[in-house]
């Protein structure tokens, strides 16, 4: 990176702090202020939260605002890791000056619409329709596994709206106003206890054509976008000991647990098992890092997948030994309560290990199952041949369905 583009950042960082303090103003007030003075997205253009500037720069900013006092991006907005980079890379300039601003700030909290219920792990079989009508567009359909979906004011929302060409065309992505009249938010209760994700039913909901993002029967491009971002978020977000520091994570936890064990639960046996762990933990850990490196140069590839993919399964090995080393006492103590989060804690160690035994069942589903994940790996990274697949090139509407 240029000195002058480090000069420029500071000096950016300098008239913010000069003219804010974040210690005395809301959160959402000096967050706004941040975007203003470009340093939101530093490698967004300018007018749009950034700066035009290498995104290596972005830690630089994180970290100079942190020991000024601004507080860290809440939990609970985890989706602007995923809405942010859809809209700069595909939407009108409209689309950016109306959903950037608020969604940096938390004004707009947002959740992502893709998986129906009769498209399985297929995204691009999805049935959900959008038909032009004037300027809006008229959508009926349903969506599950919506995570905060019940709190949030904006989703990523991908439509049919082209059902006589093949499926991974004829598809449009909208941003959706999840208190639009008809859209409908219904509570899946988990086995952690929680209502974390949802399904939205959408009966005759009106989108007007200005929260279309990217083009009429493009929204395959515009999501794959959202997916790549969205496996590196998870892949590189800490869970499966995976964090930005050696034994960090779930991995930490682990080891914790392991000091505090009785000497007869020291057996080879359980050291060897705990000492694999840690290595394939800090393995993934420094493949996340090289994938970040890689992301920081545009948007994600496939690299995004492989952390996604080992998380999965390591995070669940993880607390499964977490729970054995703990005998009965692992047993107890957990809260099965019905309760509906307001925060995303994608490593699932809110709740103890008990919780985070339970919750990374999901683990390997969320975001893309493990399947999918394999699959793209073999055929974007490694060059492998294609599964079969008869329905890629006739239309959507006579694909078969059960």
């Amino acid at each position: 990176m240029s000195d002058a583009e480090l000069q420029r950042v500071d000096a950016a960082i300098d008239a913010l702090l000069e003219a804010h303090d974040p210690k005395a103003q809301g959160y959402e007030e000096f967050r706004g202020h941040q975007f203003d003075h470009g340093l939101a997205w530093v490698m967004h253009p300018e007018g749009c939260g950034g700066l035009g500037v290498r995104p290596q720069l972005q830690r630089h900013v994180n970290q100079r605002l942190h020991h000024a006092g601004a507080s860290p991006t809440e939990a609970s907005m985890f989706f602007i890791a995923l809405a942010g980079p859809t809209i700069i890379t595909h939407g009108s300039e409209e689309v950016k000056q109306r959903f950037l601003r608020p969604m940096f700030t938390g004004e707009e909290k947002w959740c992502q619409l893709f998986s129906e219920p009769g498209a399985g792990s297929d995204f691009a079989g999805l049935g959900t329709k959008a038909v032009r009508d004037g300027d809006e567009w008229l959508i009926n359909g349903q969506k599950v596994w919506n995570t905060l979906a019940h709190i949030a004011d904006f989703g990523m929302l991908v439509t049919r709206t082209d059902p006589n060409v093949p499926k991974h065309r004829g598809m449009t992505y909208f941003a959706l106003d999840m208190k639009a009249p008809g859209v409908e938010v219904r509570p899946l209760r988990q086995i952690t206890g929680e209502a974390e994700f949802n399904e939205v039913y959408m009966t005759d909901v009106r989108v007007h054509d200005d929260y279309r993002i990217g083009a009429e029967g493009e929204g395959w491009r515009a999501a794959l976008t959202t997916l790549m971002n969205e496996r590196t978020a998870i892949g590189g977000g800490g869970g499966g000991g995976g964090g930005p520091q050696r034994g960090s994570g779930a991995i930490g936890q682990l080891v914790r647990i392991w000091e505090k064990v009785a000497d007869d639960t020291r057996t080879p046996a359980n050291r060897d098992g705990v000492m694999k762990l840690w290595i394939r933990a800090e393995t993934l850990r420094l493949t996340n890092m090289r994938a970040s490196q890689l992301a920081k140069v545009g948007n994600p590839g496939p690299e995004g997948s492989v952390g996604k993919a080992m998380m999965a399964t390591l995070n669940q090995d993880i607390y499964e030994k977490a729970i054995d080393l703990q005998g009965m006492a692992g047993q107890v103590d957990f809260d099965y309560t019905f309760r509906r989060p307001g925060e995303v804690d994608l490593s699932g160690t809110g709740g103890g290990e008990g919780y985070a035994f339970l919750r990374a069942r999901a683990n390997t589903i969320e975001g893309g199952t493990t399947e999918v994940m394999k699959n793209i790996l073999g055929e974007q990274v490694l060059g492998l041949p294609g599964e079969p697949r008869v329905d890629k090139e006739i239309p959507w509407i006579d694909v078969p369905r059960g």
